[in-house]
């Protein structure tokens, strides 16, 4: 990746001679440079104008004196930077020295008193140094650069810390050996891993790097949910000290916080690990994508590749087929259909390499009419394969889904244990053992046929995380069979269950991010993580106090903003089917969809909202706009028969009544963490029910909105015929 830094210089500049050799990572440092890009090219444009008006002067006079003073500002913070951190002194000083220097520069060739008036017409010349405006400018942007990714090491820096921090309480609490020490250092834990879940929540929001920015979601959803795990767990294993189920299903969780751990560190350092190395495997997709992009080259250049170069690139994809064709779950209608169309491909490609190798023979400089159709042929064929692989990869997906959402042997291994029967208790193991062979086998085809690489990363993360749980679910319900009547026992099944759910829930939601990606539509349509945002901590000011949830709290709550980030996409779904986008019922919905996803990235410690009152703000917006499409609502029903009015109506006032509720909540002052927290939940709850309304009436509303145009457009064509 090219330096950002050189890139904008360079434009200004016109010289690529400035290249700092800083690769810009994060989108904080790039928004925090742009303005002063501007300025610098506002200047840099009237470097071929010298002579000004006096209007034209004052203007490039207040655009350097601006950029001098923000960079002296900016040069203060970046000194108190290098005097709390001793280890970047030298090199903040001498960077902190060389934007000084520069920005003193620009401030004295944009200095009206320096200006030289004009013999001929009396106006003003300025920028008679241009070179050294030029100079200038290039040292500035530099020195800038630098200042801004050596503060960003002290963010990297504080994440470091932090893991090694969580990393040694850690270890003190797989050591423990009574609860009341468990408790104590658990507290601590839990105060680190929310530091730690914050300050890595803020640095996934602001990297540029999408594939960077997947994995370390899926980093810090592993920590989340093992959180409440690692709890349950532990308490189970101080319980029953003798239990080696127990001890096993402890082991676990702590080896998968650790890699967790580890991953975000890499992420943050630029660390290689074979774990990379598994993300980097390369995907059906993606060698359908390259495969056409030679073929299509052909078309620019008949020599730039060799023509069995191509013959090869197709082997390796109908190779990758085979995860599909070799599957036990794939029917034999399904395979023969992969079969037919990888054979087609072959046979089209060995047409289009023998076409191609005649016209290299007789030296043609663009392809033949025979290239020209076995191209297209070609490229059709491996698209009807990417189809068709999309087809069974989506449809199993969906059938099992649909399958594990009455979560039989999860309720049978919870009944088993409870009743202390080790041999059910095997049975259904064996049962649950083969569902996550097929979910696991399943992740993986999804991550042939996702269409990103952010896609790709949430299919592996999947596929690891039905791996790992599955056997851990195992090993709780044979501890509790063990001891069916330990409470803790039956709590720490519960947990793992819950994960589980909670992991199809997330493959739901990954399926449906898969179809849009095919379908055309952006996966990542939403932008709702932040940079981080100007004054964020004004919070503080306020009177009520802001306060973050915990990770306990974050857990208890994974389950309810699952459901509001499901509702959310099922709301956009049904808007995206109205013909007429500018409705205000469609406006509106899509607002409400966006504000309740909001809410649910603060369940998880992510984007905009950082602390309780900004969600308390966010649900007093919500029930506002939600209010907005209440009266949107009168007004398209006024325009209704009486039955059709009615039954809008109808939703119309729960809708009201849902808003108003979830206002006054959102209004009433709570003192206390666990008032807090109620709070909080209830303000979710509401929104997802407000959502629930919505969903039910776009569908119906879309209906009886073309019905009401197409009655309206009869009646025009009848006023036209009888005029």
């Amino acid at each position: 990746m090219a330096s950002a830094s050189a890139g904008m210089a360079s434009s200004p500049c016109g010289n690529s001679n400035f290249d700092s050799g800083l690769e810009i990572k994060t989108r904080s440092v790039e928004q925090t440079l742009i303005p002063l890009v501007s300025q610098i090219t506002t200047l840099i444009n009237h470097k071929d104008k010298p002579k000004k008006s006096e209007r034209t002067l004052a203007a490039i006079h207040r655009v350097g004196q601006a950029v001098s003073v923000a960079v002296g500002r900016f040069v203060a913070v970046g000194e108190a930077i290098a005097t709390e951190n001793q280890e970047l002194k030298d090199e903040m000083g001498q960077a902190c020295f060389e934007a000084r220097r520069a920005g003193d520069a620009i401030a004295q060739l944009t200095d009206v008193g320096s200006a030289v008036p004009s013999q001929s017409d009396g106006r003003v010349t300025v920028f008679s140094d241009r070179t050294g405006m030029v100079k200038a400018a290039r040292l500035l942007l530099s020195s800038v650069t630098k200042v801004l990714v050596l503060a960003d090491r002290i963010v990297i820096k504080q994440i470091i810390t932090s893991r090694n921090k969580v990393l040694v309480t850690l270890d003190h609490l797989e050591r423990v050996s009574t609860f009341q020490e468990f408790v104590q250092i658990f507290s601590q834990f839990g105060n680190e891993m929310v530091e730690f879940a914050h300050l890595t929540g803020d640095r996934q929001n602001d990297l540029k790097d999408e594939k960077k920015k997947a994995r370390m979601a899926a980093a810090r959803a592993v920590l989340e949910k093992c959180t409440m795990m690692l709890l349950t767990a532990s308490k189970t294993c101080l319980r029953h000290p003798d239990c080696e189920s127990a001890r096993i299903n402890k082991d676990a969780v702590f080896h998968r916080m650790r890699c967790a751990l580890e991953q975000v560190i890499e992420i943050v350092t630029e660390a290689r690990s074979c774990g990379e190395n598994k993300i980097l495997t390369a995907s059906i997709y993606n060698g359908i994508k390259d495969f056409k992009s030679s073929v299509e080259c052909l078309r620019e250049n008949l020599y730039s590749l060799a023509p069995q170069s191509v013959a090869g690139q197709l082997e390796a994809l109908v190779e990758r087929t085979e995860d599909f064709t070799d599957s036990a779950y794939t029917s034999h209608e399904q395979r023969q259909a992969i079969l037919g169309l990888c054979q087609l491909a072959r046979q089209d490609t060995q047409q289009l390499v023998h076409a191609w190798v005649e016209a290299q023979s007789v030296h043609a400089k663009e392809p033949t009419e025979d290239m020209e159709v076995s191209i297209l042929k070609t490229c059709q064929n491996v698209n009807d394969l990417r189809r068709e692989l999309h087809k069974v990869a989506v449809g199993r997906a969906s059938d099992l889904l649909k399958v594990h959402g009455e979560q039989l042997p999860l309720r049978a291994l919870k009944a088993a244990g409870a009743e202390g029967n080790l041999e059910a208790v095997a049975e259904y193991s064996r049962t649950l053992t083969e569902q996550k062979e097929q979910l696991v086998e399943t992740c993986r085809l999804l991550c042939h046929v996702s269409g990103t690489e952010p896609l790709e990363i949430t299919c592996i993360h999947a596929e690891e995380t039905f791996h790992v749980i599955g056997p851990q679910i195992i090993s709780a319900a044979q501890t509790l069979a063990l001891h069916p009547s330990s409470k803790i026992a039956k709590e720490n099944l519960e947990v793992f269950c819950e994960a589980w759910e909670s992991q199809l829930c997330d493959m739901a939601l990954l399926l449906r991010e898969i179809n849009d990606v095919f379908e055309g539509r952006r996966g990542d349509k939403r932008p709702y993580l932040s940079l981080p945002r100007p004054g964020k901590h004004s919070a503080n000011l306020k009177t009520a106090k802001a306060v973050k949830l915990d990770a306990e709290e974050q857990t208890s709550m994974a389950k309810l903003g699952l459901e509001l980030r499901l509702l959310s996409s099922d709301v956009d779904t049904e808007v995206e089917k109205w013909e007429e986008q500018e409705h205000d019922i469609v406006r509106q919905s899509q607002s409400l969809a966006s504000m309740a996803y909001n809410m649910y990235l603060f369940t998880r410690g992510e984007g905009l909202l950082k602390t309780t009152l900004d969600l308390f703000h966010q649900a007093e917006v919500l029930s506002e706009e939600g209010l907005q499409l209440c009266s949107s609502l009168r007004t398209f029903s006024a325009q209704l028969v009486d039955e059709e009015k009615s039954v809008v109506m109808t939703e119309m006032e729960k809708l009201v009544a849902l808003c108003q509720q979830l206002q006054m909540g959102a209004k009433t002052p709570v003192q206390g963490k666990t008032a807090t927290f109620q709070k909080v939940d209830s303000s979710i709850q509401t929104t997802r029910s407000i959502l629930t309304v919505v969903l039910s009436l776009l569908p119906f509303c879309n209906k009886l909105n073309k019905k009401v145009t197409l009655s309206e457009q009869d009646m025009t064509l009848s006023d036209w015929h009888s005029d």
